[in-house]
Formats: structure tokens, C-alpha cells, sequence
């Protein structure tokens, strides 16, 4: 597979908009309710200031992104960060997920991460398998703790410990 990542950048904005409100505007998968403005492409930027973060491409497309961010910004919390990820729907289940994840989980040894952490919304059933196949345990669940679309879901805490 000729799969690359590029370090997030500004040149980056509309592709990852446009995958990022593919899922704000059809799932659960991503919490905002509606189609965002490529400005909040910055949020992302602001996320993971100072970690690593990237553009997914598949040959020239990007078909993704994904990064870590800090779960804390306290210093008691240093080592543990969060995995985001999203995937062009047509390239899931092809192994870039796993990609990205590997790519991450490599970045964090480096910085001294120990502890990964993923919130998952209950009804994306496919990132919660994907997690697990991938060595995350189940570690919370927040029950109704998200309303999207007229309805209640509940977010699943998943974790994964680092050698």
C-alpha cells in the first residue's frame, strides 16, 4: 500500500475538513452536530501543539488524519494522550487505521507516553472492535453522555498501555 503521512499542515485544512464534516454531518463518530468551517481546522492544530500529527495520503489524496493530543494538560498526566483518527469511509477497513495507530503509538515512545487513551462514541461500533483487536481494554463508559441526532449515546473510554 503507498501510504504516507505528512506532518499536518495548513496546506492540509480543506481535505481534513471535508473528511472531519463528513462524520460530523452523517455519524456519531464525530460529536459536532452540523458541517464546521475550515477554520476550525485550527482547533486540530491547537490539539496537538507540540505532538505529533498528520495528513494520511494514499498516493497524492489524503484519504485521512489522525494525531495525538494531550489527555490533561496538568504534568501529573504527561505520559498519557489521546488517539484521534478519521478515514475517508471508501479507505476503512483496508489497514490505514491500523497504519495510523502504529505511526502514533511509535511518536508517543518517543515523547515518553506510556498510557493511550480513545473516547469513542457507543455507536461507533467499528472503533470500539478496532480498538480492541489493536490492544486498547474497555476502561470507562459515560452512559447518555452525548445527544446527536435526537438521540442519546453513551462514550466509551478505551485504554492502552505502552512497553
Amino acid at each position: 500500500m503507498d501510504c504516507t503521512f505528512d506532518q499536518l499542515s495548513q496546506e492540509h485544512e480543506n481535505d481534513v475538513m471535508d473528511i472531519f464534516n463528513y462524520y460530523t454531518e452523517n455519524t456519531y463518530y464525530a460529536y459536532p452536530e452540523g458541517r464546521l468551517p475550515d477554520a476550525f481546522f485550527s482547533m486540530f492544530m491547537g490539539l496537538a501543539k507540540a505532538f505529533p500529527a498528520y495528513a494520511i495520503k494514499y498516493g497524492s489524496d489524503i484519504i485521512g488524519f489522525c494525531l495525538l493530543r494531550p489527555y490533561n494538560p496538568v504534568s501529573a498526566f504527561k505520559r498519557t494522550a489521546e488517539v484521534s483518527y478519521f478515514i475517508k469511509k471508501e479507505f476503512t477497513g483496508k489497514g490505514f487505521g491500523s497504519m495510523a495507530l502504529q505511526r502514533l503509538e511509535g511518536e508517543a515512545k518517543k515523547m515518553g507516553i506510556k498510557v493511550l487513551l480513545a473516547d469513542i462514541s457507543s455507536e461507533n461500533r467499528d472503533s470500539i472492535k478496532f480498538h480492541l483487536k489493536n490492544g486498547f481494554s474497555r476502561c470507562g463508559l459515560f452512559h447518555n453522555a452525548g445527544f446527536k441526532f435526537g438521540k442519546h449515546f453513551d462514550v466509551v473510554w478505551m485504554e492502552k498501555e505502552l512497553g
